[in-house]
């Protein structure tokens, strides 16, 4: 797992493009699972289309840091790579 918020970048920026599984602390003893594709990744923060059929919003964005405290957790489908989480 990355341990500061440029290896969490880095690690983002090698992933544009590629779709991936999204876990998110939803509130409340919640989590929040969906699909989509990344985006795109600025300093602060990266975005995630998410899939229209599952979803009523089309896009997401959340910090680096939701990743390094472990708020959300990525996992791209094609290499089965994760980050974030435990």
């Amino acid at each position: 797992m990355a341990k500061t918020l440029t290896d969490i970048k880095r690690s983002l920026d090698g992933n544009l493009g590629k779709r991936l599984t999204l876990k998110a602390n939803g509130g409340r003893r919640k989590t929040v699972e969906r699909s989509g594709v990344l985006a795109e990744t600025y300093p602060a923060v990266f975005v995630i289309e998410l899939d229209q059929q599952e979803n009523s919003f089309e896009r997401v964005s959340y910090s680096y840091a939701d990743i390094l405290t472990e708020t959300v957790e990525l996992t791209f489908e094609e290499s089965n790579i994760a980050i974030g989480g435990q």
